[in-house]
């Protein structure tokens, strides 16, 4: 027989075993699909943002199928929608989802906040942050080199004269840039309701923070002495409203002189 025939034969012998074994170890060691969990996946958003407190979109929707949580609500991103299309799937109850939208909590602009250092660094707030807290003198404000903005899957966020600002409309509340800002002034705020803010984190007495920042809050207690309804506190020098409590009257904004708290309307 002709060697060439002999080879040919071989290698298709050699081929139909490995396809054989190929096809038998698919089967012992198929991994089982949770059918279920595949219908609440698409459900979701799929931007695995970690809002809801599990690892992404798999993660929450292998949780509800297994009856980890019965908590249909957990995706902000999805919103009313996404909960009652889970819902529908699980037959749990629609949780409510309240709409929510990110805001930078700051005023430290570039003409409001004072510098200390010119920094030719990594154009990154994580970097940057490192070196003596920053470029600003307030080591507690927006750092303002756009770690947020490459981290928001909506594009709803712009530098804006040295400081991240929001778009409402744009915004799923996924928490993505809540939890890249190293300085912690990016909060969550609900929807459609005014709502006071203060837009400072400035945990310097008063003194100290004026040489800081033009906008900063001093912590004078003006804001806490006008508020009937127990909304405002001053915890480290720094005013911080209750949401909860916050009936938009907008006596504190009258009353801070330093104009770090405003009334915000977010609308979706």
């Amino acid at each position: 027989m002709n060697s060439i025939v002999i080879a040919v034969i071989i290698l298709a012998a050699t081929g139909a075993v490995c396809g054989l074994a190929l096809a038998i170890a698919s089967k012992v060691f198929a991994v089982p699909v949770d059918e279920k969990a595949e219908k609440i996946r698409e459900c979701l958003p799929g931007a695995n943002c970690g809002a809801c407190g599990f690892s992404g979109c798999d993660g929450y929707a292998a949780a509800l199928s297994k009856g980890e949580t019965t908590n249909t609500g957990l995706c902000n991103p999805g919103g009313t929608e996404a909960s009652l299309a889970i819902a529908e799937i699980t037959g749990l109850k629609a949780g409510e989802v309240k709409p929510m939208a990110a805001v930078v909590l700051c005023q430290g602009n570039n003409s409001n906040a004072s510098v200390k250092l010119n920094y030719q660094g990594v154009q990154s707030c994580q970097m940057a942050a490192q070196l003596f807290g920053g470029p600003k003198e307030c080591i507690y404000g927006c750092v303002g080199m756009g770690d947020c903005v490459a981290a928001c899957p909506y594009d709803a966020i712009k530098l804006c004269d040295g400081v991240a600002r929001i778009n409402p409309a744009q915004c799923r509340a996924c928490k993505m840039c809540v939890n890249t800002c190293p300085k912690g002034i990016i909060k969550l705020m609900p929807l459609n309701e005014t709502k006071a803010a203060v837009l400072c984190n400035n945990y310097d007495k008063g003194n100290l923070t004026m040489k800081e920042c033009k906008a900063g809050c001093i912590g004078c207690m003006k804001c806490v002495k006008v508020c009937e309804f127990d909304a405002v506190k001053v915890e480290n020098f720094c005013a911080v409203v209750d949401y909860e409590k916050c009936v938009g009257c907008g006596k504190c904004h009258e009353a801070c002189p330093k104009g770090a708290i405003d009334l915000i309307t977010l609308h979706s």
